[in-house]
């Protein structure tokens, strides 16, 4: 619809040229031939100056380039509007030489800056009318693709442009992920028998049943530790009978046979309470209970009365929940940062409001492919068991980096593998910078290289900035390549 209506304005302006020129071509027969005709058109064809109009208002007529006083827009040749076939002419048939520009001075579109000539006239790709390249002084390229702009105060404050320091600043991070939370496999006990047998009795019965150390799990029946039983009987009962004995060696020999005997005993898992229980009673028990060898909850149990068992199969699991492990995933580029001994804090969704606090016990030596994440291991203490494994947990990290110079984050253009930032120099004028960055927080960004202490940077509105700095560098570069030619 604005292409039509442009047509339709470009075709009257075609127009009312030719009747100016026809007005003209009357001037050169003689007034009588002429008579009533407009004073305007008159002046303006004896001046024999070429003619500007405005494309959006034919009726805006100058005798020199301008802007139109009502549009703004760029006045435009006369002859411009007629084609190559009409031309200006101040009373006279040959044909009038189109002016150009001076050497100093290029035209470029407005809509597509990279079309560039030496003379006025429209975009052949547009048609917008062509204006004049204003190159300020101090326009010179300092970041590979960017060049220093200067942009007035009215215009900064149009845009929204706000600037902060570079400053020296206590810097500090948090890492902050999820984890859940696991057995401490350190305090995880496999209970199985050393001897076979049948399994008389159960004691603990269920999964999940709470035990302490020394409480009966379930008692068996092995021949071959009711026999051990009875020698070691005997062997208490013949070391009693040669303790008076005065022959050399008969008494060592039968405290031999009793230790042996009593540490074969120990080694089938029965404790001492039970042997000296065997000493006092003097008879071997046909079924021996299997105790618990630490605190904790059954995870596993593998064992019904009843059940012929044999050295080597599991039968309870047993593990220790007063102290519990979260596992959490942390990404390869804050790895550097992990120390083992940091404070982490750890929050559940369970328990909200309530924080507990966890300890960095290892770092796992390898990566996820999928996730590029390492595992990360934290140690709570659990007295209550509030805690349960599988559990789902968030895990903070605060880690201290010391004093750091930093900009805000904002102030940060990413470029690939460049980090451009835009440095105020004087009210106007912003320079762009390519600039090292180090560690990354929530707010700031460390600066390692290209940016000094108390300098001004720019935190918002610089993709603007940015942009009219790009451009600038590019007509620059199009200006040297036609002043080479």
């Amino acid at each position: 619809m604005r292409t039509m209506k442009r047509n339709i304005l470009i075709v009257i302006s075609i127009v009312l040229v030719v009747m100016t020129y026809t007005v003209i071509s009357w001037g050169g027969r003689g007034p009588a031939e002429h008579a009533g005709h407009g004073s305007e058109t008159e002046h303006i064809t004896q001046s024999g100056e070429v003619m500007y109009t405005c494309p959006m208002h034919p009726d805006q007529v100058s005798d020199k380039p301008g802007k139109c006083p009502i549009c703004g827009m760029n006045l435009v040749h006369g002859e411009e509007e007629m084609g190559d076939e009409h031309k200006v002419h101040s009373g006279h048939s040959e044909e009038v030489e189109q002016p150009t520009t001076s050497d100093e001075t290029l035209f470029h579109c407005p809509m597509h800056p990279t079309y560039i000539s030496e003379n006025t006239g429209e975009c052949p790709i547009c048609g917008m009318t062509l204006v004049p390249i204003e190159v300020e002084e101090g326009g010179e390229s300092t970041v590979e693709g960017r060049a220093t702009v200067k942009v007035n105060p009215d215009k900064q404050q149009l845009i929204g442009v706000t600037f902060d320091t570079a400053r020296v600043s206590d810097l500090s991070m948090k890492i902050r992920t999820v984890g859940r939370l696991a057995y401490d496999e350190t305090k995880i006990v496999k209970v199985h028998t050393r001897i076979s047998g049948w399994v008389e009795r159960l004691h603990v019965d269920y999964t999940g049943k709470e035990v302490n150390k020394g409480d009966p799990l379930f008692s068996i029946y092995s021949p071959q530790l009711y026999s051990t039983q009875e020698e070691y009987l005997l062997a208490l009962k013949g070391e009693r009978l040669l303790a008076n004995s005065s022959m050399t060696g008969v008494l060592d020999n039968a405290q031999s046979l009793s230790e042996a005997t009593k540490r074969r005993l120990k080694l089938w898992d029965i404790t001492d309470e039970q042997i000296k229980r065997l000493e006092k009673s003097g008879k071997a028990e046909e079924n021996i209970e299997i105790v618990s060898p630490i605190n904790g909850f059954v995870t596993e149990k593998n064992v019904f009365e009843g059940r012929y068992v044999s050295p080597g199969d599991i039968l309870y699991t047993i593990a220790d929940l007063e102290n519990i492990w979260v596992l959490a995933d942390i990404y390869e580029y804050e790895l550097p940062h992990v120390r083992v001994g940091q404070e982490a804090k750890i929050t559940l969704s369970y328990f909200p409001g309530e924080e507990f606090t966890g300890e960095v016990t290892y770092v796992y030596p390898y990566l996820n492919d999928n996730t590029r994440t390492a595992q990360v291991r934290f140690e709570i203490n659990n007295p209550d068991f509030k805690l349960k494994p599988d559990m789902f947990v968030n895990v903070q990290i605060k880690i201290d980096l010391g004093k750091r110079l930093t900009i805000p984050r904002d102030a940060i253009l990413y470029s690939g593998e460049r980090r451009i930032a835009y440095v105020k120099n004087g009210d106007t004028t912003f320079e762009p910078r390519e600039i090292k960055t180090g560690v990354p927080t929530a707010q700031l960004v460390e600066v390692l290289e290209g940016i000094e202490e108390g300098e001004m940077v720019v935190t918002s509105a610089n993709f603007l900035i940015d942009s009219e700095s790009q451009l600038r560098a590019a007509v620059m570069s199009m200006i040297d390549g036609h002043s080479g030619h």
